[in-house]
């Protein structure tokens, strides 16, 4: 009964640290990872109505918030609450502004691009659109390789007239590997945002991705509790051009 007991112990010991570190985590106390500055220049910020209210004005004034990319639609009629409002005031605070649709696995494309089509509005200097490609929150549903391709193609098909840009692909690690990976002739050219919140991604000259989720804990003066942060390839130089312009104003 002693083996038990010292067991008991030793096991609820591990729990406590276990959910030490899980609060330590949640609230923003712990990081992986740290990009700083000097490496990555141009960092921001992905918010939906989950950040509340923010201060757009003390977010903006913070030297590693460069650009914010807001949640707009998800599926085919949900629009984000707080998206008009998010959009208008990180406008006026001079930040560089996207949308992004969270692409759900259980509505056709076409009709998620109408969603998109009637609440994004086209301007100019703004980033070209994201689509949020992963598991997490969807359907139950798992399409196969050529199904997903097929959606993808047409909603992006749908928003070419308006938003011809090259999009930008939000994707996990796991996503990535049993959709893209070695399928990437089967879907658009795309700008890769790849979620990587505990190591940091090989740069290769920006040719796999161009915007590295580095943590989605962060905190930030203006905004309360956590917040997704952000890091430009350093070296990603076609979309760099929007900063420079509006640095220039």
């Amino acid at each position: 009964m002693r083996g038990v007991a010292r067991w008991t112990i030793g096991a609820a010991a591990i729990l406590a640290v276990a959910s030490a570190a899980y609060f330590a985590y949640d609230f923003g106390m712990v990081r992986f990872n740290n990009p700083s500055l000097s490496r990555y220049p141009i960092q921001g910020i992905d918010v939906s109505h989950h950040q509340g209210d923010i201060d757009w004005k003390i977010v903006a004034s913070q030297p590693n918030v460069r650009f914010a990319i807001m949640k707009a639609t998800e599926g085919g009629d949900h629009r984000d609450s707080k998206f008009a409002e998010n959009w208008q005031r990180s406008g006026d605070a001079g930040l560089v502004r996207g949308a992004y649709h969270f692409f759900t696995f259980c509505r056709p494309g076409k009709d998620q691009a109408q969603n998109v089509l009637a609440t994004v509005p086209k301007e100019a200097g703004t980033l070209p659109i994201a689509i949020d490609l992963e598991f997490f929150g969807n359907c139950d549903k798992i399409p196969t390789v050529e199904e997903m391709a097929a959606e993808v193609n047409a909603f992006l098909t749908e928003l070419k007239g308006t938003f011809p840009e090259k999009p930008i692909f939000y994707v996990t690690e796991e996503f990535f590997d049993q959709y893209l990976k070695g399928n990437e002739a089967r879907f658009p050219d795309h700008y890769l945002w790849l979620r990587s919140v505990f190591k940091e991604p090989t740069q290769e000259g920006c040719s796999r991705w161009s915007i590295w989720q580095f943590a989605d804990n962060g905190t930030l003066d203006g905004i309360q509790g956590p917040v997704d942060l952000n890091a430009l390839c350093a070296s990603e130089t076609r979309l760099a051009h929007l900063f420079s312009t509006v640095a220039a104003n």
